[in-house]
């Protein structure tokens, strides 16, 4: 059999399906080439490496599922045991039918024939069996050069089969040494961590029952040494929920003939969590790989890409991200309907396209401690109900959305005293003490059809009594109850049963800020919440490791009042005004407090924002390596240099932040990447969100001028002299080409 090759946009993924098994990975990467049949065999025979002393006597195979019985030492793809005694056979001679293999040899039953979507991607589906096990895998190759992979195993035994791990891994080339991940915490998501890739395992198992503060959302292998803009880089994401695991591995004799390390990832199920009875099937999730020849920008650019051709992915032409407006930093708890309405028409006057009454409208839920979950307005805040609010707002000209924690509940809430049985893990219901509390709340167990019931109704009516168009779907604690992985399908499901009886709401996934932010949950809703801090300086780290999984439309980002809320720090409106521009925007402050000057400020920002959103949402995302770096010294670590460039290469916005002091007394040069070298750019200073302060003598002509000219090449390269910064400040500078 001639093998399988798959190639997009400058990746390559070569298969040979020759052998009784599964089909082995020849090579991920860089694409090499059309290659005719007589190459291809060539490469299969060359890849048949030499054979050291102890070890198995032929080379063996890196499959699409590798185990103990290939000949694979590391961490196998498949993990599980008979769940019962073995059984005859009822009228069949098939031993595959009586108990499945503890260490399944898989026989090949087909591989392909490969199809092309009618979006453009390349698929491939792999099918084999071993006793009393058969697995499906599916393999996407994205016309963005993305990989997508995924397995489905069927119990075809007589016995259960208690699956305990079930991964997609893919073998990556010799020369990626370095790893980079992300870590953190409520307020700090996205915090980068590097290390070495030596031998042994560098595993990221999250038991949080959501995807966490400190997931590593891509797990990146590279060449040592590899940024934004250089280096090959090999990355891998779990398109997943809950409990899950990303990983890479590097043994002694390498994985196969030719690869050294391997990248994997894939739910992570509570020990019997998962038990398949005969005929039962199980599916993973979608796990994504990608490969860059040029640096994180090139990984993260076929993320975004495959993510924008979706056809749920709200586009700019049909669905611009509208401007937001949401009250929790505005008033908290304190509702009133003429608090309210006057906070929505000075937003309406500035500019705001919807509206967001956030927590405190529902029950007994005047603070964080009672009335969770009893999801019907509170006629002691409101007698008649939201529907005055919500028609306000639309009066105005904006849609209405609302907040909502559907998963939690407060013991100290009508829901749980009439169910005490709903509530996730052990419980009153069970005569045991409750699990321990986090924010003064516990789980409602999704997969307890009344509670499910419950949810849905409460949901769909409210959503269609008072008009909702936008959800905002909180979750404020770590799961740390059983089962987790029934209850993340069952959130899947629900958003999706809501969503079939309401075409066109919108969904916002939070939790607690930035901790269900995955590919996962992005299948189900319209955008993340990236952290629940508004300080500027700490959201433009989280912004820039964000969006190395997503593009700006799909990141909330608000400007927040003057002192922040989470950090007590004080920053400018201009600083907070352009770190909420670079995502979808929107504002938490009140504002019917701002002077006059600040609200000109803001109705400045919001028409820009409207500018230059079709930009910032259809655009690829560009981040400068050095930033600064004067005289042929070092780079500033105090700097940042990010921006958005138009697929046509027309047009950008790019923006240089000052976060603190440097050490150098010059700020160096600020050199624009991603441009078309040939073209020759108009730079633009925009002062719309207000200008930057900084304490000189004089700045650059160009900066005092407020704009320069130069081509793609020379900007790139020679760059613009930088402009001296007081720290916690912000500049915008707009390209426009001729």
């Amino acid at each position: 059999m001639t093998p399988i090759h798959l190639r997009a946009a400058g990746v390559a993924l070569i298969l040979d399906a020759s052998g009784e098994g599964l089909p082995r990975v020849l090579h991920w990467g860089a694409d090499p080439g059309e290659l005719d049949d007589a190459e291809l065999a060539h490469l299969v025979a060359d890849l048949r490496v030499g054979v050291p002393h102890s070890a198995l006597d032929d080379p063996w195979p890196f499959t699409l599922l590798p185990g103990q019985a290939d000949g694979w030492s590391g961490r196998p793809g498949l993990v599980g045991a008979a769940a019962g005694a073995a059984v005859a056979a009822a009228g069949t001679d098939d031993p595959d039918e009586v108990v499945p293999e503890p260490f399944p040899r898989w026989r090949l039953v087909s591989a392909g024939p490969v199809r092309t979507d009618p979006d453009g991607a390349q698929q491939l589906t792999v099918h084999a069996r071993a006793h009393g096990l058969a697995v499906r895998t599916e393999l996407r190759l994205e016309p963005s050069g993305l990989v997508r992979l995924r397995h489905e195993l069927t119990n075809h035994a007589t016995v259960g089969y208690r699956l305990d791990q079930l991964l997609a891994v893919l073998p990556v080339p010799d020369q990626a040494g370095e790893l980079l991940d992300l870590t953190g915490r409520w307020c700090r998501e996205r915090s980068p961590q590097r290390l070495d890739l030596g031998f042994g395992t560098w595993s990221r198992e999250s038991r949080r029952g959501r995807t966490g503060h400190d997931a590593p959302l891509l797990l990146t292998c590279g060449t040592p040494g590899f940024g934004f803009r250089h280096g090959e880089v090999w990355a891998v994401h779990v398109a997943w929920s809950g409990n899950h695991v990303h990983y890479a591995e590097r043994l002694p004799e390498g994985a196969g003939s030719h690869a050294g390390p391997v990248l994997g990832g894939g739910e992570l199920p509570d020990a019997g969590e998962i038990e398949l009875a005969p005929g039962e099937s199980h599916a993973g999730p979608w796990v994504v790989f990608s490969y860059s020849g040029d640096g994180l920008d090139g990984a993260s650019a076929r993320i975004h890409s495959w993510l924008r051709s979706r056809a749920q992915h709200p586009h700019v032409l049909t669905r611009p991200r509208p401007l937001v407006l949401n009250t929790w930093e505005a008033v908290y708890f304190d509702h009133d309907l003429d608090r309210l309405t006057e906070l929505a028409r000075v937003a309406a006057a500035v500019g705001v396209e919807r509206f967001v009454l956030d927590d405190g409208w529902f029950g007994g839920r005047r603070n964080d401690q009672a009335g969770l979950g009893d999801w019907y307005v509170a006629p002691q805040v409101w007698p008649h109900g939201l529907k005055p609010l919500a028609d306000v707002v639309r009066g105005f000209g904006m849609d209405f959305g609302l907040w909502f924690e559907p998963e939690m509940v407060n013991l100290d809430s009508d829901v749980v005293r009439a169910h005490p049985d709903w509530l996730l893990g052990p419980g009153p219901a069970q005569g045991r003490e409750v699990a321990p509390s986090w924010r003064h709340q516990h789980l409602l167990n999704l997969a307890v059809p009344g509670a499910y019931a419950y949810l849905l109704e409460r949901l769909d009516t409210l959503v269609g009594e008072i008009g909702v168009a936008f959800i905002k779907w909180d979750h404020n604690r770590d799961l740390h109850e059983m089962p987790t992985q029934a209850q993340t399908a069952a959130f899947y499901r629900l958003l999706d049963d809501l969503r079939a009886r309401h075409p066109g709401l919108e969904i916002e996934s939070c939790a607690s800020g930035g901790a269900r932010v995955d590919l996962g949950v992005l299948e189900h809703t319209d955008r993340v919440w990236a952290s629940d801090t508004n300080d500027a300086l700490e959201r433009q780290q989280i912004q820039r490791w964000t969006t190395l999984l997503l593009p700006p439309e799909l990141i909330g980002s608000h400007i927040g009042g003057p002192v922040s809320h989470t950090t007590g720090r004080i920053a400018d409106l201009s600083m907070r005004a352009i770190t909420a521009l670079f995502a979808h925007a929107g504002i938490e402050w009140d504002i019917t407090q701002c002077t006059p000057e600040e609200l000109a400020q803001l109705t400045s920002w919001a028409a820009l924002y409207k500018e230059v959103r079709s930009l910032l949402h259809t655009g690829t995302v560009v981040r400068a390596d050095e930033v600064g770096a004067a005289g042929g010294g070092p780079e500033d670590p105090e700097c940042l240099l990010h921006g958005v460039v138009a697929p046509d290469g027309r047009e950008a916005l790019f923006a240089y932040v000052r976060l603190r002091t440097s050490v150098s007394a010059s700020a160096g040069r600020l050199r624009l990447p991603g441009l078309d070298p040939a073209r020759r750019y108009r730079v633009r200073r925009r002062d719309d969100a207000g200008p930057a302060r900084g304490q000189v003598i004089r700045q650059p002509d160009w900066w005092q001028s407020g704009e320069a000219e130069a081509t793609g090449a020379v900007l790139a390269t020679i760059g613009l002299p930088a402009p001296v910064l007081h720290p916690s400040q912000a500049v915008l500078l707009h390209l426009t080409a001729g």
